[in-house]
């Protein structure tokens, strides 16, 4: 069963719709950097939308950080409904295209699993949005004559832009590393399971095999014999 979802950005908030329009969609308001981590039922496949203007740049990137195989199917779709990428039982990805005016549709399908269902994490970049010229015109109109003391707008601009590229990048980077700090104490918690429960089993047979061993030598000593009056 396919679930379309739109969810708003930054906020990820779960925005309901007419489900005669649009059955259980969700999409994502313009944002430069935005995650999201949610739970796939076994069976069901989840859909979301994002709106993206001409010539602009989206990345999503993936990873199943809990779950059975730790494996999902995903499919990125452009808005004329073209298959961009589509990828089978793949633990995590990172995706780039060059957008055009449209809704994108990206898919996490886990229809394959009839048991384990999965969490997932996701994040999208959203680059060259166009609001960069406008937030340019914004500084021109407060600067006037020499008051910068000879320093150009086009450096003040190279400089915040620098910042923001590495606070942006570095804000990426902790999102990743709780991703994968997420996925691993999920596989060291599992690990944890399965070994406590071998123990057990293999407790439980030492126990049997010593009780059958002291069994057996018990009646090796056992006169057999039957005495006759």
């Amino acid at each position: 069963m396919g679930v379309r979802i739109w969810l708003p950005f930054p906020m990820l908030l779960l925005a309901a719709l007419p489900p005669v329009l649009l059955p259980g969609a969700v999409g994502f308001t313009p944002s430069l950097d935005s995650d999201f981590t949610f739970t796939l039922p076994a069976g069901q496949k989840e859909c979301f939308y994002q709106p993206m203007p001409l010539k602009a740049s989206l990345e999503i990137e993936y990873q199943v950080l809990d779950g059975a195989g730790l494996d999902i199917d995903f499919h990125l779709a452009s808005p004329e409904g073209k298959t961009l990428v589509f990828e089978q039982r793949k633990s995590d990805g990172v995706h780039t295209v060059e957008t055009e005016v449209g809704d994108y549709m990206f898919c996490f399908d886990n229809t394959f699993s009839t048991i384990s269902e999965k969490v997932i994490f996701f994040e999208l970049i959203l680059d060259n949005m166009g609001e960069q010229a406008q937030e340019q015109e914004d500084w021109k109109k407060y600067i006037t004559g020499t008051d910068m003391l000879d320093m150009k707008l086009e450096d003040i601009l190279e400089s915040i832009n620098s910042i923001k590229s590495r606070l942006s990048k570095s804000g990426h980077i902790q999102t990743l590393l709780r991703a994968f700090e997420a996925r691993d104490r999920n596989i060291q918690e599992s690990n944890f399971d399965r070994v406590n429960f071998w123990s057990m089993v293999n407790l439980v047979v030492m126990v049997v095999v010593s009780a059958i061993q002291v069994y057996m030598l018990k009646s090796l000593f056992e006169d057999k014999r039957k005495s006759r009056t």
